[in-house]
């Protein structure tokens, strides 16, 4: 990860810092030795910092054992251990990013005003810049403003993009932009959906419905289904993410507005509660400022003091 982006993610998690980091060090230098009331007040805080219960109470069973196997007596001694458990919750494996290598289709889904969009037309950038060639599929024919903001996108990065009519049916949108890929040999499809929660039932046939496109039109390709969710947002986009996780099948998390949150815990508990890997994090407005996901980087920006 780029020392600029870095540099970014460690002011962008300054507020959830100074929940977490400031409540941590009081108990490390505040307790003489390790106790039941130690692990408590360790736990209050990670829960506040929106980590979870869960995900709270995994890393503290694993924290207790190794105190227990490593026979710790000091406070202090915790805290890179500590620190290390919530990086192993979020390491995101070796294949994370495998679909960048081959012929792809991604979906991606989420309510709105997450970002989503501007999500798909930073990773358009990104991905033309590595030398693939990009589709976007404009099929979120469900609010006016989506297709307009996503071709805006598409002439930025100089992408091809299929759009519909406002209110037009998403799936022939999706297919059109199948048929354009093909013919242009293209890479990576990225396709954005209409991004409503109210009626969870639409939302499931809609998705099923393109799934059944994906699979006849375009069979054989790499299929990846991205959840854009709002850091600031804090439990509430967990929530979100468990509903959609009802709905289709995800298989990673772009995670934006990380800059203006106190509640960045939030990409630890997504990871640990439903197992769904955070694959990029944005942090700002630029189209630099979204990148892929890196636990290490991410737990060392959380931690630095």
């Amino acid at each position: 990860m780029a020392v600029k982006f870095f540099d970014k993610l460690v002011s962008g998690l300054s507020k959830t810092r100074n929940n977490i980091v400031s409540g941590l060090n009081s108990i490390f230098t505040g307790f003489s030795h390790i106790d039941e009331e130690f692990y408590e007040e360790l736990e209050e805080i990670l829960i506040m910092s929106d980590i979870g219960v869960n995900t709270t109470e995994e890393i503290l069973d694993n924290l207790r054992e190794q105190v227990k196997a490593q026979n710790i007596k000091e406070p202090m001694e915790c805290k890179d251990l500590l620190i290390h458990n919530i990086e192993e919750q979020m390491d995101l494996g070796e294949n994370a990013y495998d679909f960048e290598q081959e012929r792809s289709v991604v979906l991606v889904i989420g309510v709105n005003g997450v970002g989503k969009t501007t999500s798909i037309g930073k990773l358009a950038s990104q991905f033309k810049n590595d030398g693939k060639k990009v589709v976007l599929a404009a099929a979120d024919t469900f609010r006016a403003a989506a297709g307009n903001q996503l071709k805006e996108w598409a002439n930025r990065s100089n992408t091809d993009i299929v759009m519909g009519a406002e209110g037009s049916d998403p799936g022939s949108v999706l297919f059109d932009a199948i048929q354009s890929a093909k013919n242009k040999n293209a890479d990576i499809l990225l396709c954005d959906t209409a991004g409503r929660l109210h009626n969870k039932k639409n939302l499931m046939e809609e998705l099923k419905k393109l799934d059944r496109i994906i699979e006849k039109e375009y069979a054989g390709c790499r299929r990846e289904n991205f959840i854009v969710l709002d850091a600031t947002t804090g439990q509430n986009a967990l929530a979100q993410a468990r509903q959609f996780k009802e709905c289709a099948d995800i298989t990673g998390v772009i995670l934006t507005k990380m800059d203006g949150s106190a509640k960045g815990g939030i990409a630890i508990a997504i990871q640990s509660e439903l197992g769904i890997p955070v694959k990029y994090i944005g942090v700002g407005e630029q189209i630099e400022d979204l990148q892929k996901f890196d636990a290490h980087d991410f737990v060392q920006a959380l931690f630095t003091e």
